[in-house]
């Protein structure tokens, strides 16, 4: 089963007037994952798509998608998976990978239809592409791991770069997740800007109770979101984002725009914020 929703873009001066409802609905990313489906949003920033698929036993195909008026999804396109669940496999053409936890795959445009088994719980990112790239599984230990932030600063964490110009060539995709370490809570502190691509983030590996308090709008008209495990977040280019958790959680971020730069980012430093 498919369904998808398709999220406009907003413009900064309509984002200020919005009331908690209405941010929410235009920014936060919620039910991406159920049983036995393959649920997508489709956004109009750089057209980028997110979303999740859950086979529970039953193979899942991601092919025609009507959004795209193209006829198979990567004909156009370029795809990252990621496996936040339990072991799993994908299938694209003639080749097959299993994904454990944390594990990543690249699909290049004209990858065909893809197929999801087994017990995971695939994240998916997609951006349009210009070209074919090889389609690459990228392990954990494959990632490129950076180490940020203190002890003193309450941002303490690991990012592991797997669709990144250190680690494989991609389009306009890039993507890794960040984990905080114990006792850490910020997760991007000072807050920036990068005005020439969007983000999107996904939360996971909290409790049921946890929620991470996600900070967006622009630097001197901030709002925010409180947000659940694996839930998102749609971050327009003239936004900030950073976020709070409660207890230990990781984010998924991917970005889609003008170039594949990661240090491509305007900061914003504490006391500049309203």
């Amino acid at each position: 089963m498919l369904n998808v929703e398709t999220r406009h873009a907003v413009h900064a001066d309509h984002a200020r007037s919005l009331d908690t409802e209405g941010l929410r609905r235009h920014f936060l990313a919620q039910g991406l994952f159920a049983e036995g489906e393959i649920r997508l949003i489709y956004t109009h920033y750089d057209r980028f798509v997110m979303g999740g698929a859950v086979p529970s036993g039953t193979p899942l195909v991601l092919d025609h998608v009507e959004e795209t008026k193209t006829l198979g999804f990567l004909d156009r396109r370029e795809m990252g998976i990621v496996n936040i669940g339990a072991e799993g496999s994908v299938r694209a053409g003639n080749e097959s990978w299993s994904l454990n936890r944390g594990d990543v795959l690249y699909l290049g445009m004209g990858a065909g239809p893809v197929t999801f088994e087994g017990a995971g719980r695939f994240y998916i990112v997609s951006a349009p592409a210009h070209r074919s790239l090889p389609n690459r599984l990228v392990t954990l230990a494959d990632s490129k791991e950076v180490k940020l932030g203190a002890v003193e600063t309450s941002n303490k964490r690991t990012i592991n770069q797997f669709i990144h110009p250190l680690v494989m060539e991609s389009c306009q995709l890039v993507l890794g997740y960040t984990t905080l370490e114990d006792g850490s809570v910020w997760n991007t502190m000072p807050a920036h800007v990068h005005d020439r691509r969007m983000e999107a983030y996904l939360y996971f590996g909290m409790d049921e109770t946890s929620r991470v308090l996600h900070l967006m709008g622009e630097p001197q008209q901030t709002r925010h979101l409180f947000i659940a495990n694996e839930e998102g977040a749609i971050s327009p280019p003239w936004s900030i984002h950073a976020g709070a958790g409660i207890g230990s959680y990781t984010f998924i971020w991917a970005m889609a725009g003008d170039n594949v730069d990661y240090t491509d980012m305007d900061f914003i430093q504490p006391g500049d914020l309203r």
